[in-house]
């Protein structure tokens, strides 16, 4: 049989075309239905479904095109039934090319599954692999950078003048340092914890910078119990705190104050440390610091997490933090 063949390139082309636009559409539809969620139980007769419906317009045009006459499904049933071949073949064609597509469409569908399941696997395993040296890195500095070396000496210095003057102020003064000093050696073992652990050690080292600071120093706190129970990273708190004291209360000479606020709202913790600062002055120092805290976050909280530093105000430094609840 004589075929014409250039007829049947363009005909095999637009037949492919239409499929190529057809599951195109059909990954659109399976990102906006979050089908990649599901399990085989809920995925199978989506596959299915899907695959008889895209098939059915072009097993309705299949048989109209050059295409049909390159296959011989109506051979073996003219030699079997040839009753059924004259009065039903142009259904028979219909089914058989339906068939055809179908079967196109859901090993198409098995493929981009089996692809999205093994991407989704090595990125998981890529942002644990991640997390994990992150985690390591952090460790490994923890001793070195994570308590401030300031206020190291400046705690010691101050249990030192206590010590004559006010032996029992001292001897408070020396477990609250070693409250302080003890978390955050044993931070690397936990890397979230609640944010009411996370206040407790923060409110032992405002109070020893508030027996340095005298009355340069004054703190409020707004914690609602939703929010207190949130898990945080371990000494995110404790950075932002000791970043305020250090670039804003530090470097006024009449003080000033620091006000931690805490409330969950819309699904999300915001955790926010606002602190006088001197006029103008932009917290350069803390830049790096700040992040490090974002990257962290990112690794832990995924991308809904962050952190930011608004400077708007000319007197105060507002850092936010932002992180996900139940996640």
């Amino acid at each position: 049989m004589h075929l014409p063949w250039a007829r049947l390139g363009i005909e095999i082309l637009v037949l492919n075309g239409i499929g190529l636009l057809f599951t195109h559409r059909l990954r659109a539809y399976i990102r906006a239905h979050n089908w990649r969620s599901y399990g085989l139980r809920r995925l199978v007769p989506r596959i299915v479904v899907a695959s008889l419906l895209l098939a059915l317009p072009l097993g309705l045009v299949s048989p109209l095109t050059s295409v049909s006459s390159l296959q011989s499904s109506e051979s073996l049933i003219q030699q079997v039934a040839p009753n059924i071949q004259l009065h039903f073949g142009p259904l028979i064609r219909v089914v058989h090319q339906w068939a055809n597509w179908t079967t196109l469409f859901a090993l198409w569908l098995a493929l981009y599954f089996v692809a999205l399941s093994i991407r989704r696997r090595r990125d998981a395993e890529l942002r644990q692999s991640e997390l994990t040296r992150s985690l390591q890195q952090a460790e490994l500095r923890l001793l070195k950078a994570q308590l401030n070396p300031h206020f190291l000496f400046n705690a010691l210095n101050t249990v030192r003048s206590l010590i004559a003057d006010n032996p029992q102020v001292a001897q408070v003064i020396v477990t609250r340092f070693a409250n302080t000093l003890r978390y955050a050696l044993n931070a690397g073992q936990h890397e979230i914890v609640p944010l009411s652990k996370e206040l407790e050690v923060v409110r032992d080292y405002l109070e020893i910078e508030s027996l340095r600071l005298e009355d340069r120093l004054s703190v409020d706190y707004s914690v609602s119990d939703e929010a207190a129970a949130v898990g945080i990273p371990a000494m995110l708190l404790q950075t932002l705190v000791e970043n305020a004291i250090k670039h804003g209360i530090a470097e006024l000479p009449r003080g000033g104050r620091v006000r931690v606020d805490a409330v969950v709202r819309d699904g999300m913790l915001l955790l926010e440390v606002v602190n006088s600062r001197p006029a103008g002055v932009v917290r350069a120092a803390a830049g790096t610091g700040l992040r490090n805290s974002a990257e962290r976050l990112r690794l832990i909280f995924g991308p809904g997490a962050g952190i930011s530093l608004d400077l708007s105000q000319p007197d105060l430094a507002t850092a936010t933090v932002r992180i996900p609840v139940g996640k």
